[in-house]
């Protein structure tokens, strides 16, 4: 666990889950999808969904596409510096992609989508045995822990303002 990250503990018996996962760079995909899978199951979510598209570009559409059915989703990718400005095109789209998903549908999104400089930094992320962190588990525990902080909101938002 990297320094200064929240420990998340959260019940999401209930909810349902779409994990939507790109193609692109499989041993690392494997790890963050795998990791996923695991915070879902210790926060007790059963109604997982998983998803594939092509590449992180591809993301979106499929959240967008997906949120009205699910409580809460999660978005794993990687993509992987080259030589051309391809990459800033592509993390900038996931990015701000996912983003107006989650803002326009009120689903909350897991961010997942590995940014990195070359592939090892990919695997010191993808929560592969000998990785530092577990990108995919950290992604779908707060994509949870978000659509459970919402319920509890708009719970107490019915009841009208507290005096």
């Amino acid at each position: 666990m990297k320094s200064g990250s929240p420990t998340l503990s959260v019940d999401g018996r209930g909810l349902r889950v779409a994990v939507i996962a790109a193609s692109w760079h499989q041993q690392v995909m494997d790890g963050l999808v795998a990791g996923a899978r695991r915070g879902l199951a210790e926060a007790g979510v059963t109604e997982v969904e998983l998803v594939r598209v092509p590449g992180s570009f591809e993301l979106t559409v499929a959240a967008a596409r997906l949120a009205p059915h699910y409580d809460a989703l999660v978005g794993l990718g990687v993509v992987i510096r080259g030589g051309t400005p391809h990459f800033d095109y592509v993390c900038q789209a996931a990015t701000a992609g996912l983003t107006q998903v989650g803002i326009s549908t009120g689903v909350p999104i897991g961010f997942g989508v590995l940014t990195c400089d070359d592939e090892q930094q990919a695997l010191d992320r993808a929560g592969l045995k000998g990785s530092a962190e577990d990108k995919g588990h950290e992604a779908a525990t707060a994509a949870v822990a978000t659509a459970v902080t919402l319920r509890a909101l708009e719970a107490r938002l019915a009841d009208g303002p507290s005096a």
